[in-house]
């Protein structure tokens, strides 16, 4: 029986994901002849991805600093980043076992020290796509359950690189007591050209614990992100659910709906937001970031709370929520207004992306085969 430590990489990196951000503890293996796919993901710019979180509320200021209005949409789009970085590690990871056909082994892990089973077959059905390959791993006491123990699960095609990875961190170590390790995480990546891109990939994260209101009263509970690449130029959209967030009215429940456009080598990029409703069944992105619209948003439930207030007033505070908001990689550098030539190109595109859904996102469910 075999005995690595791979494993320990998701506990590592989806507790630092989640709260401090991290550097890759993964120990790259030697590439040897294996059918596993060589790359799993596509690196964001750091202009629109940072791990740094905030506790700023929004009523703790006299004027809305476009820092706090977006530094969460670094956030959601780090996390994003780094469940691509964890599932691009375990497969590089597991290159140690030179995976070069169909094959069964079992192993101990070093994590929960239990052991695990490992299963690869040819040719796979999943989410109505026939794979090359199937690559299971399942905790072997947890067979039994509900779940089958299945800790991780990948389906892929070689040529061109293409492939599905589903992780359920829980089973990867049975000891984690960390209650984000029960979630559902999907990577989907592709290298076909699909949705005019070179390479994209579609970051999907469900079950996330809501936390007590009082102690995170924005917290996530689902995620869903697309990151396309082609030459230069750096697409995103995507949806954060969180279902006790409130601003000024106390009205809980709202959705983080964005779509952003970078330029890698530059290292720029422009993002637009909106905040519609957790339950809206709405796919429209005139509705979802025009009418719900940041500034739109706070607007309506500014007057709702202090309906006598000034315009002067309420244009004052909330002077920073104009879209788009503008970064480059130090973050956030202001909103509405392009500081300069460089960024001409891109506000233009973000026309041509649109969120998703907001109830397919409060609904989202992730699952094995």
């Amino acid at each position: 029986m075999k005995k690595i430590k791979f494993i320990s990489l998701v506990t590592v990196l989806f507790f630092a994901a989640f709260f401090t951000g991290c550097q890759d503890q993964l120990e790259t293996p030697e590439l040897q002849d294996s059918i596993l796919p060589e790359r799993f993901g596509v690196d964001i710019p750091t202009s629109l991805s940072s791990g740094t979180m905030t506790n700023a509320r929004v009523s703790d200021i006299d004027t809305l600093q476009g820092n706090v209005i977006y530094e969460h949409l670094g956030n959601f789009v780090h996390i994003g980043q780094k469940a691509a970085e964890i599932t691009g590690g375990i497969i590089h990871g597991i290159r140690r076992f030179n995976i070069n056909k169909p094959m069964t082994l079992s192993y101990e892990s070093d994590d929960d020290g239990r052991v695990k089973n490992l299963i690869v077959i040819e040719q796979s059905e999943y989410d109505g796509e026939m794979w090359e390959f199937q690559l299971t791993i399942t905790d072997a006491e947890n067979e039994g359950n509900p779940d089958g123990g299945k800790a991780l699960q990948i389906f892929w095609n070689r040529s061109p690189i293409k492939g599905i990875a589903i992780i359920k961190p829980t089973n990867c170590n049975v000891n984690e007591e960390g209650d984000w390790a029960k979630a559902m995480f999907r990577i989907d990546y592709s290298e076909g050209g699909e949705h005019g891109y070179a390479r994209h990939m579609l970051v999907a994260i469900a079950e996330l614990p809501v936390l007590d209101p009082l102690d995170n009263p924005y917290a996530m509970s689902a995620l869903k992100m697309f990151v396309g690449k082609k030459g230069n130029h750096i697409d995103m959209y995507g949806n954060s659910e969180h279902p006790n967030a409130t601003f000024f009215a106390g009205n809980a429940g709202f959705n983080w709906a964005f779509v952003a456009t970078g330029l890698d080598m530059e290292n720029i990029g422009v993002a637009e937001v909106g905040l519609p409703k957790s339950n809206l069944d709405e796919p429209s992105r005139d509705i979802l970031l025009k009418y719900y619209s940041i500034k739109k948003v706070f607007t309506r439930e500014i007057y709702d709370v202090w309906p006598d207030i000034s315009q002067e007033s309420i244009d004052t505070y909330l002077y920073n929520t104009e879209a788009p908001g503008f970064f480059d990689n130090h973050g956030f550098i202001q909103g509405g207004t392009s500081p300069g030539p460089e960024y001409d190109g891109l506000a233009p595109r973000l026309e041509y992306l649109s969120p998703y859904n907001p109830k397919d996102i409060k609904n989202l469910s992730i699952m094995f085969k």
